[in-house]
């Protein structure tokens, strides 16, 4: 496994890659990797001869008042998963390497980055599709891989992808989660014992919010209240927002239509600790 912190030397690499006619595919991430990051490794390997990934913390998607100092780091750790799982290459670089100068251009993408997560982190997707276009440029895979648990920024990184004309195929793995059903997360080790079970409660207002839909309800903001109303009564999460939106468009919608497909997303804090999850609702369509 190679080990690359300059952006020169990831370019060659990459550039040697591509003339040698192998499939390069690159799995961003910002480190403290856990089985729901490995599941991109391994989706990778079904579609790439080389797999890379990225370890950044990217400061420019963080506001002053988040967690970057604060985020979980162990790259010896990260170095030796990545290795077992059979990565081949880790781009690590620091944050001078990738911000050299003051940064004046970044990406941002209309309309998607300013709801749902981006109603309470205004400025995330700025850098989060920004430092993005640089790993694309970088390390120029082929192919890149990303999580369905941050749904959101996928659709962002696809849109992206799509109105500027990246010449990279993006792929969507699918959330792994927990026994208990808690989707894996860096953030999930903030979480104190009864956090951490408390917290189990996402998953099943989520389930019952697939139920509701599965069972044809079609007013979702009916279902939203029940979702609420468990969360409630089974934990001390404080909501930030349910909603539910359609798939292909990440429109908000307040009721099933015609739509086979509802995306139903969901933030809530657990003390300090702020999660993520979401579910694709099959309906029945009338």
């Amino acid at each position: 496994m190679k080990i690359v912190k300059d952006v020169a030397e990831m370019q060659r690499t990459a550039d040697e890659i591509r003339r040698s006619g192998k499939r390069l595919g690159l799995v961003p991430t910002m480190g403290y990797l856990h089985e729901g990051h490995m599941s991109l490794v391994d989706e990778a390997r079904k579609n790439a001869d080389v797999v890379a990934i990225s370890i950044y913390v990217n400061p420019t998607q963080f506001a002053p008042n988040e967690d970057l100092s604060s985020y979980p780091r162990d790259f010896a750790r990260d170095e030796k998963l990545a290795e077992t799982r059979g990565v081949d290459i880790i781009f690590a670089p620091s944050d001078s390497v990738m911000y050299p100068h003051k940064q004046l251009a970044f990406v941002e993408i209309e309309e998607v980055s300013r709801v749902l997560e981006g109603e309470f982190r205004p400025t995330h997707f700025k850098g989060v599709a920004s430092v993005v276009a640089k790993l694309f440029n970088i390390v120029k895979p082929h192919m890149a891989v990303f999580g369905q648990k941050d749904a959101q920024q996928a659709f962002i990184i696809r849109k992206m992808v799509s109105d500027l004309n990246f010449d990279v195929n993006i792929v969507l793995a699918p959330i792994v989660r927990e026994e208990d059903g808690l989707a894996l997360s860096s953030r999930n080790i903030y979480l104190s014992e009864d956090e951490r079970k408390k917290a189990t409660v996402l998953y099943r207002s989520l389930k019952l919010a697939q139920k509701a839909v599965g069972d044809n309800e079609r007013n979702l903001a009916r279902v939203r209240s029940e979702m609420l109303e468990l969360i409630a009564s089974q934990s001390t999460g404080k909501v930030d927002y349910i909603d539910f939106v359609d798939p292909d468009t990440f429109s908000k919608v307040e009721d099933v239509g015609s739509l086979e497909r509802v995306l139903a997303l969901l933030a809530v804090r657990f003390g300090r600790t702020r999660l993520i999850d979401n579910m694709i609702l099959e309906t029945r369509p009338k």
